[in-house]
């Protein structure tokens, strides 16, 4: 039986007769993270970086799903993994399946084999669990133990992307949030307060079309209002205060709440179109207006709950209310700081009501 030195040496005497040059073999052994074949390997940190890529979240296409890199976190391994005796756990890589031959898999006498990788440029693995230990190692040849799982989908790195990090410090919540809006087989019915918030987020007439941010990559100079929690928790809290979906189902009520939003940026257009200047689209005002439409849709009784109705019923006293960082609202947060937000909003309409029937 041939060593795996002499096997490897007839592979590079192969590829040069057929010209294919060879980036990098990558010797390993092969064996089970529970239910998946892995690739089991150590590498230099420099070469690892260079065959991968994190597939970082673009929120203006929703491809990818990784969290934006963040280069403190990043530097800060770099720092500590050139300590004495510093160490870490594998990195966690992919090479999905491809049709142009970029890498294969060569199995030798069990356990061992080997990842070959074609010489054309091209990042074959993922970072599914990585992206901030590689990130500024480009210079570093230190040997790192790696997994590679072999071939997963985009679909299945997140789920695993998922289980890691789910728990993780410093990882968005609304980036988990979107994961799991991509991964349920049934929004609608299972988590209708995110289906109702990826309406707003997607729907080209919603005053929210891509103003949400998901925790991922967004392009430059876009405004991104409210985070995906944010909108989602306060949807939450709608449902529960109105039991509607016990009456309409959540296509109907998404198209109830961007009604609702519609009617708050047009009649508070100029606050709006200051988000950074006000509190209409932060935690606080978001919320106080989430619960605000609640009170609305309870009192509605048997009327059309539409956007005429937001309308008409928003344009009494919404307009009155100081929504500025330096207004009545300044300084609130947290569920208390909400709960005094609403109660500002109701103050003010219960004071428009006695007016009216004075």
């Amino acid at each position: 039986m041939q060593s795996c030195s002499d096997s490897l040496q007839l592979l590079l005497q192969k590829a040069a007769e057929h010209e294919v040059l060879l980036v990098m073999v990558l010797e390993g052994i092969l064996g089970k993270s529970a239910g998946r074949e892995v690739f089991l390997g150590f590498a230099p940190a420099n070469l690892l970086l260079s065959l991968s890529f994190a597939d970082v979240l673009d929120e203006d296409t929703g491809r990818g799903y990784q969290r934006r890199f963040n280069a403190a976190h990043s530097l800060d391994f770099r720092k500590y993994i050139q300590q004495e005796k510093s160490s870490t756990i594998p990195l966690t890589l992919n090479a999905r399946e491809r049709t142009d031959g970029a890498w294969r898999l060569e199995r030798d006498r069990a356990p061992y084999a080997r990842i070959i990788i074609a010489d054309d440029g091209t990042r074959v693995f993922t970072q599914v669990d990585c992206q901030h230990r590689l990130g500024h190692l480009n210079d570093l040849a230190l040997e790192l133990p790696f997994m590679c799982f072999l071939g997963l989908t985009e679909r299945e790195e997140m789920e695993v992307f998922n289980v890691i990090n789910s728990k993780a410090m410093g990882l968005s919540t609304s980036l988990l949030d979107f994961h799991d809006s991509r991964l349920a087989n049934d929004l609608a019915r299972d988590r209708p307060e995110l289906f109702i918030a990826i309406h707003l987020k997607n729907d080209s007439q919603s005053p929210w079309f891509n103003q949400v941010s998901l925790g991922g990559k967004a392009t430059s100079g876009l405004t991104r209002r409210a985070s995906l929690r944010t909108l989602q928790t306060s949807i939450k809290r709608f449902l529960t205060q109105t039991k509607i979906l016990q009456k309409h189902p959540p296509e109907v009520v998404a198209r109830m709440v961007l009604d609702f939003w519609g009617a708050v940026a047009l009649l508070l257009r100029d606050a709006w179109s200051n988000p950074r200047k006000t509190l209409l689209c932060k935690g606080v005002g978001v919320y106080a207006l989430m619960g605000l439409a609640a009170d609305l849709v309870n009192e509605a009784g048997n009327a059309t709950v539409d956007k005429l109705y937001f309308r008409n019923k928003l344009a009494d006293f919404v307009q009155e209310i100081d929504w500025s960082n330096a207004g009545p609202m300044s300084g609130f947060g947290g569920e208390k700081g909400a709960t005094a937000a609403l109660n500002v909003l109701r103050t003010s309409r219960g004071k428009l009501k006695v007016i009216s029937n004075g």
